[in-house]
């Protein structure tokens, strides 16, 4: 098994659109997000763009996954990336024209999170079919590394961009990366001629299929707790997006160059922790340990970050980086190991609806936080809370999270 060859046909196309897609939304993040603060001076502003643009992802999964699963993903890849491509060009065009309006940008925030929504659920679907057997830590320790990779290019580039040729052109350029990116998916060659309906899809039988993935759901408590942690800190770290834009950007002596370099450091280490993944092999004995261990070590390293001196602060985001890499491979392969393949896509869906929520409550909570009190203070109050629902859902629940990463290893080797 652990000779698969991994850069098959499939998996050069998929992570090839991958990297198209990664580029744009790097860039057009970093600079949406300086443009919405510059505009609206408010943290809460910001994190209100968060929290909507994380709304379909409570609805949308649930409807469209028990459909997902019953006919060919790479459609919904493949048109998701096209409609994107539509959307992002309209709103660059817009900004070129017209003057940036708060409202119009969060109903196009609305729409782009709609596509994002089916589109993330997808991939995260049909991916493990693109890994050969036998791959899957190797083919998840090379997406990981995709985007700390490109975010080490495109972040300072995106900085540049910025000051340069504006928001508007940005969103142009990640407008033509989402067409060719759709472009390159096409190209997958994956047979799916079984999941082609040929019966009229009924609602009956949709309640039917959510109800199939909650019965399983009902017996994983392994799972229900690696979500369930994962929606906190998930939540707790998009809540720490606008908060770190604001100290940036507001702190005596820091500036968005650095905020830029900040970033970069930690997804460096991410990249390098992806690196010793793909070529380390951690035995299924010691991937629980391992992976408590750096989920305790990430969140007190969250505690103290806006308190250290800011070359000790590139440190300890470097560090946090290489070993949350290596956590996070760990956890999808075994994740998508372990969920059956005819229910991926929905089992899938709701763990997407339980970050989203996390997300959206962590985001707001520390938005309204960020406006009475210390940025340095808020990412510690995060922290702290993260850290509690390690001990409690990941050590409290120590036998059933073992499970999930010891038997599905032992079951695919």
């Amino acid at each position: 098994m652990s000779t698969a060859k991994l850069w098959t046909r499939n998996f050069r196309l998929v992570i090839l659109a991958s990297a198209m897609g990664t580029l744009g939304s790097i860039a057009g993040g970093f600079a949406l997000a300086f443009l919405v603060f510059d505009e609206t001076g408010s943290t809460l502003a910001s994190a209100l763009i968060v929290a909507i643009q994380l709304i379909p992802n409570l609805l949308l999964p649930i409807l469209i996954a028990p459909v997902m699963d019953r006919l060919p993903r790479k459609s919904f890849l493949v048109a998701g990336d096209a409609a994107n491509a539509v959307l992002l060009a309209g709103m660059g065009i817009w900004l070129l024209l017209f003057d940036f309006s708060y409202v119009g940008y969060l109903a196009i925030s609305l729409l782009l999170s709609c596509l994002g929504a089916i589109d993330e659920l997808a991939f995260t679907s049909i991916y493990p079919e693109l890994i050969p057997e036998g791959a899957e830590e190797k083919g998840y320790a090379v997406s990981s590394m995709l985007y700390p990779v490109l975010k080490v290019i495109m972040t300072p580039l995106a900085a540049v961009l910025l000051d340069t040729i504006g928001v508007a052109w940005i969103l142009i350029a990640q407008s033509g990366l989402s067409l060719a990116a759709a472009v390159t998916e096409s190209c997958i060659r994956l047979d799916e001629t079984e999941r082609k309906q040929h019966t009229p899809y009924t609602p009956r039988a949709w309640i039917e299929d959510i109800r199939e993935a909650v019965q399983y759901l009902k017996k994983e408590r392994g799972l229900r707790s690696i979500y369930g942690y994962m929606a906190v800190t998930n939540g707790v770290s998009s809540g720490f997006s606008p908060i770190l834009v604001a100290f940036f950007r507001t702190f005596p002596g820091f500036t968005a160059a650095m905020y830029s370099a900040f970033s970069v450091v930690e997804f460096a280490g991410r990249t390098i922790g992806s690196a010793m993944q793909y070529r380390i092999k951690i035995p299924a004995k010691k991937k629980y340990g391992f992976t408590f261990f750096v989920y305790q070590f990430y969140e007190a390293m969250d505690m103290c970050l806006l308190w250290l001196p800011y070359p000790l602060m590139l440190i300890n985001r470097g560090i946090c980086g290489f070993l949350g890499s290596n956590s996070a491979i760990l956890r999808s392969a075994a994740v998508q190991r372990y969920i059956p393949e005819k229910l991926r896509s929905r089992v899938n869906a709701f763990i997407g609806v339980l970050l989203t929520v996390g997300s959206s409550i962590f985001s707001l909570l520390m938005g309204f936080l960020g406006e009475i009190a210390d940025y340095r203070l808020c990412v510690t109050i995060g922290g702290a809370v993260a850290m509690l629902a390690c001990w409690l859902l990941i050590g409290g629940r120590r036998a059933d999270v073992r499970k999930v990463y010891e038997v599905s290893d032992c079951d695919t080797e």
